[in-house]
């Protein structure tokens, strides 16, 4: 036996009575369909439950599961102390998927925070699971900050784990839909938030789940989800699986959407490689855009690829490139971003010259951009052929006396308190405001929000794709 099933659950906390006090009526068929959701779980008699949370631990570039032998946690938190829960971790199986993370270097494990307690992602699902059965042992997997291709990659491991162990398993995609339906609602409302709910409910409903992987992270982001990374983690539990896939509800009230869609598992299906043809669409996609690029990011590509295959810096001399004179007699800040699957993979930039000539800033932007952005472990080299680059060389900054004097998309904007000094460039997806923008370079220097500021905006030219 391996993965029999998955279900698509929200988390919302009111929906258990003691916490809801009446409120809970208003998702009735939420409830209803939560109820036979559970009751399909105890029917498939799982030996393993895993449940994939949007609010257990939580890293940047790392999936964290939960260890430890047991857990318990209650409803504390919204004044519903008395209803507690307890569950038996399945240790072997998250020896046996940690083992198979380690083997494949797949960032996954039990390092990190040792968190006995159970969060309300969990607790939730568990609570209408455990009035019908109780038969299971529990596995706990956290999201991270890495792209969707990788959750999808996350899902295949536990896949594989649950058929070299010979579990029958049940996946829980924990999460909630956008919280951005209502002006009244917990975040108010943007358009993307019913545009959102409105797709992922389709996508679901079909358990088209290759989808998945194509929804832009700044759409995520504006319309407010929490459970999408769930949704593609279960994906890649069900990765080359037929399955019958069931949409039981959808209901909005309270400006957060909730939804819940059931997966059994009918056999298997190659044609359901969701990752795998994925993948060879950005091959594809990368061919093309390389074909496409200019000799701004040329340079920047020849310059990373060179110092990752070989550990050498490119210089100029080497560069076998017949560089304009444009790239050779100017001097200005230059920044390199790199993109992969989607999502950003480093960016590097100088504000001023720094070297004698754009090209040469270029160079070694491109490296630094690839190796030392704190955000991210360097650059691989089997990563090389699905990295996406932009090169902004920078215009002159012009002192401003106000934020009215910016334009989001054509200006970048330097924010200045004392030494601190903080950059952010023109026309990025997900940065729609000039007050998004300022407030983003505050961040990047370390300034505080009440903290007065000197402001500078200033022009690019863009090589590439946005970054």
């Amino acid at each position: 036996m391996a993965v029999t099933a998955g279900f698509m659950l929200p988390h919302p906390p009111l929906i258990v009575p003691a916490i809801g006090k009446g409120e809970e009526q208003a998702i009735t068929d939420t409830q209803e369909a939560y109820r036979r959701a559970a009751e399909e779980i105890a029917a498939l008699r799982p030996e393993t439950i895993v449940v994939l949370s949007p609010h257990t631990v939580m890293y940047a570039d790392y999936f964290h599961v939960a260890s430890g032998h047991w857990a318990s946690g209650d409803f504390g938190q919204f004044r519903a102390g008395q209803v507690k829960l307890e569950a038996e971790y399945d240790t072997e199986f998250v020896r046996q998927l940690c083992s198979l993370a380690d083997r494949e270097s797949f960032p996954l494990g039990t390092l990190g925070e040792r968190d006995r307690q159970l969060d309300h992602g969990v607790m939730v699902p568990l609570y209408f699971v455990n009035q019908y059965y109780d038969g299971y042992r529990l596995v706990r997997v956290g999201l991270s900050g890495l792209s969707l291709a990788e959750h999808y990659r996350a899902g295949l491991l536990i896949q594989k784990t649950a058929e070299q162990l010979g579990r029958r398993t049940v996946i829980i995609a924990s999460g909630d839909l956008s919280h951005r339906l209502k002006e009244d609602g917990p975040y108010g409302y943007k358009e993307e938030g019913p545009a959102y709910d409105k797709r992922i409910m389709e996508t679901m409903g079909r358990a088209s789940f290759g989808e998945l992987l194509e929804y832009p992270e700044s759409f995520c982001e504006k319309a407010g989800e929490c459970g999408h990374r769930s949704f593609t983690i279960m994906a890649g539990c069900l990765d080359r699986r037929a399955v019958e896939a069931r949409r039981l509800s959808y209901e909005g009230p309270f400006g957060v959407g909730y939804g819940i869609c059931t997966y059994t598992v009918t056999g298997t299906d190659e044609a359901r490689a969701f990752l795998k043809r994925y993948e060879e669409k950005q091959r594809r996609k990368a061919v093309e855009d390389k074909g496409r690029e200019d000799i701004y990011v040329r340079l920047a590509r020849k310059s990373l690829e060179t110092y990752i295959r070989t550990g050498k810096s490119l210089t100029l001399s080497r560069a076998e490139e017949e560089l304009p004179s444009e790239m050779l007699a100017r001097r200005a800040g230059v920044f390199v971003s790199l993109h992969k699957d989607g999502m950003l993979r480093g960016c590097i930039g100088t504000i001023a010259p720094v070297t004698g000539c754009v090209a040469e800033e270029i160079l070694r932007n491109a490296v630094s951009a690839g190796t030392q952005d704190p955000r991210f472990q360097p650059v691989k080299e089997e990563e090389l052929e699905r990295l996406v680059y932009s090169v902004d060389v920078l215009g002159e900054p012009e002192a401003i006396t106000s934020k009215e004097e910016l334009d989001v998309k054509k200006y970048g904007v330097i924010v200045t308190k004392g030494r601190k000094r903080g950059l952010l460039l023109p026309d990025l997806d997900g940065v729609d405001s000039v007050e998004e923008q300022i407030a983003i370079a505050r961040r990047k220097a370390g300034i505080r929000e009440e903290d007065e500021v000197s402001l500078e905006r200033f022009e690019v030219i863009r090589h590439g794709e946005k970054g």
